[in-house]
């Protein structure tokens, strides 16, 4: 039985947070192992919606839910978080939820900067982070200056951890012209919610490492989309950390053998939050209908998302780079109706026709789709659970899409809701 990996094959907002949720119906335990509360989930069950940031989707069934190392994580949004799904019924307790004693917490300056710094942009270079804090925790703990949680459990350490924080912070912040934050708030805030989050803390990749021997079945639930990795995608405009498959072994702390099965979540058409390079964006009626249909709008900003066809020359470069063994293709049903259908399956660039998304930003910027249309169907795919619910020509499309990424798809999303999924292949089982 092969531990399963979920990442975003595209930009984000892939509908990984259903998928998740199906699917950990067959697993022991769901770990979060990147990112932080910028990236929203949404779940339908039983026509109750929940809307999840940074607690792992699995806390909805009440499976042990994991927020691994690889994670920064905002104490305070955490603290509301679980008060709010507490209020929907769902009960979280050290039973349900742990988290790593080694994960990099979000500080109020982390938030203040990451708002400043975009604010300050061009608005054409800006990166549309939700400036809630995650890539300024990030730099920290790259610069070994980070507060981690089991920091919290060592109060008489914290001055001595605070002074090194503060020692890059305050210059950065008199040259951008920021207020001074002193120790003492710091200290005062950290110990605030200390004891509201410590009885979460555990050494998380001992135990995840316990489970994988006695044969639990371990769902590693992704954030984002791998095309936003900081290596991978489409940089400088990407997040802060990396988003493809590999990463979940490094951010839960458990060696690249707990990986089994990588299932790329892609939807039928292709959208995107903030600025960036988007070669089939539409800007017409077509995409202005995409987006209305498919409620584009992010969970955490309320965003309107950009909309545009497929886009099978980015989802085959992230089959590569995360070693994607299946797909589970969302949202068919928002293309109901169209009589046709485009499908990038190549660019051009400068002239030469191209099968691969290029790295340098300028090149981005230049590369043209190169569509295959596709005829559309009149009848209906929402609410489809099985293949004989679908129309023969929606079975072509998803067949061609199979054709052109180079992927099976493995499961078949045609609403919302939970049990609407047509299951291919079991990533767990088959």
């Amino acid at each position: 039985m092969a531990n399963v990996v979920v990442v975003g094959a595209q930009w984000g907002d892939e509908g990984k947070g259903k998928i998740v949720d199906w699917l950990s119906n067959e697993a022991d335990v769901v770990v979060r192992f990147q990112g932080g509360h910028n990236a929203g989930h949404t779940l339908v069950v039983d026509g109750k919606v929940f809307k999840l940031a940074l607690l792992p989707s699995g806390i909805v069934r009440g499976k042990l839910s994991v927020i691994g190392n690889g994670v920064v994580v905002d104490p305070h949004h955490l603290i509301d978080e679980i008060a709010k799904i507490e209020t929907q019924g769902i009960v979280v307790s050290p039973d349900t939820l742990a988290i790593a004693e080694n994960v990099t917490l979000i500080l109020p300056l982390h938030r203040e900067l990451d708002a400043h710094r975009e604010s300050a942009m061009a608005s054409g270079v800006q990166i549309g982070t939700t400036k809630r804090g995650i890539g300024p925790a990030y730099e920290d703990k790259v610069g070994r200056r980070a507060i981690r949680l089991s920091d919290l459990a060592e109060p008489d350490t914290l001055d001595e951890k605070i002074a090194r924080l503060l020692a890059h912070h305050e210059p950065l912040r008199r040259g951008l012209g920021l207020e001074p934050v002193t120790a003492q708030a710091i200290r005062d805030d950290l110990l605030a919610v200390a004891p509201k989050i410590l009885p979460f803390m555990r050494a998380t990749w001992d135990h995840l490492e316990t489970l994988r021997r006695d044969g639990k079945r371990i769902l590693f639930e992704g954030a984002q989309g791998a095309l936003l990795d900081v290596d991978q995608g489409t940089y400088p405009l990407v997040t802060w950390s990396n988003r493809v498959a590999a990463i979940a072994a490094t951010g839960s702390g458990l060696g690249p053998k707990a990986i089994g099965y990588v299932l790329g979540i892609a939807k039928a058409y292709t959208t995107r939050v903030g600025g960036g390079p988007f070669p089939t964006e539409l800007h017409d009626e077509i995409g202005q209908l995409i987006g209305d249909r498919g409620h584009e709008y992010g969970v955490n900003t309320g965003r309107r998302r950009r909309c545009g066809w497929f886009d099978a020359v980015l989802v085959r470069q992230t089959v590569k780079t995360s070693g994607i063994d299946g797909i589970a293709l969302t949202k068919l049903d928002i293309l109901d109706g169209f009589e046709t259908i485009k499908v990038c399956t190549g660019y051009r660039l400068d002239g030469r026709l191209i099968e691969r998304f290029p790295a340098s930003q300028a090149a981005q910027a230049r590369v043209e789709p190169v569509y295959e249309t596709i005829e559309g169907w009149s009848g209906t795919t929402a609410n489809a659970r099985s293949w004989a619910d679908l129309p023969a020509q929606a079975i072509k499309y998803v067949r061609r899409i199979e054709e052109l990424i180079g992927a099976p798809v493995a499961l078949l999303s045609t609403s919302p809701e939970r049990d609407d999924t047509i299951l291919v292949h079991n990533p767990f089982r088959d």
